[in-house]
């Protein structure tokens, strides 16, 4: 009489190749673990650092060795003049796509130095100053807005026309050099939704868009780790090598 005691003899190489790929599997899930709990303290930081209540800025002495990063996404409260007449034109659209500009005015403060604060959107029909004069307000004024940091060029970054005024980085260091206005901050400040004469530029325009996905992206690689063994197991069932009785 047979006996129905289940054997299982693995073929050496599939279960090399099988341990490794389910190593890999795994290692990648438990990574993205990881990320996640960073992605998580990264939110938690932003939030933290945007509901606190505005800040004067850094003196100017700071700027050389200021961390940035350290500051970034903190509210500022700025007071000084605008320099109208050496506004950055920073190519981009609204929020529903329409194409137009952040204007990106240069702040000299009364403290001392100089900060570029982008005012907002204006449309591409109103980029032109004569369009939207109610908006170059004259004297001292007092902002508040987001700190950011400079933006990074890739590859996929058009150059800027400084010649036409036109960028597609918010590069403080860059703007300043065009221009010749000399040391600026090394953040630039997004203004807050305070609406501006004549209605432009539009601020409030800072978005904080993270893309949080690693729970997903674990339960992917962790799944196909799943898989894997279930595909190892009926491989080796149809070679007979798994489930037969045996006398």
């Amino acid at each position: 009489m047979l006996a129905r005691n289940r054997f299982f003899r693995p073929l050496l190489w599939p279960t090399v190749a099988t341990a490794a790929m389910f190593a890999l599997l795994v290692g990648l899930g438990i990574w993205q673990l990881q990320r996640l709990d960073w992605k998580l303290a990264l939110i938690a930081r932003i939030d933290e650092r945007m509901s606190a209540p505005a800040a004067d800025a850094p003196p100017e002495a700071s700027w050389p060795t200021l961390d940035v990063a350290a500051l970034e996404y903190r509210h500022l409260r700025l007071t000084g003049t605008f320099r109208h007449d050496s506004e950055f034109h920073y190519f981009t659209q609204a929020d529903r796509g329409t194409p137009g500009y952040d204007i990106i005015t240069p702040l000299l403060l009364s403290s001392g130095g100089i900060v570029l604060v982008d005012r907002g959107f204006v449309p591409e029909e109103r980029k032109d100053q004569a369009t939207r004069e109610a908006g170059q307000i004259a004297g001292e004024v007092t902002v508040v807005g987001i700190v950011r940091m400079p933006q990074r060029r890739d590859t996929f970054t058009p150059p800027d026309d400084t010649k036409r005024n036109l960028w597609f980085t918010r590069d403080p260091q860059a703007m300043a050099a065009a221009s010749h206005l000399g040391p600026v901050a090394p953040f630039f400040v997004e203004a807050d939704a305070t609406p501006n004469p004549g209605g432009l530029p539009k601020g409030g325009r800072t978005h904080v868009d993270i893309r949080n996905e690693h729970l997903q992206y674990a339960l992917t690689w962790f799944s196909l780790a799943a898989a894997l063994l279930v595909i190892y197991f009926f491989y080796h069932r149809g070679r007979g090598r798994v489930g037969r009785p045996k006398a």
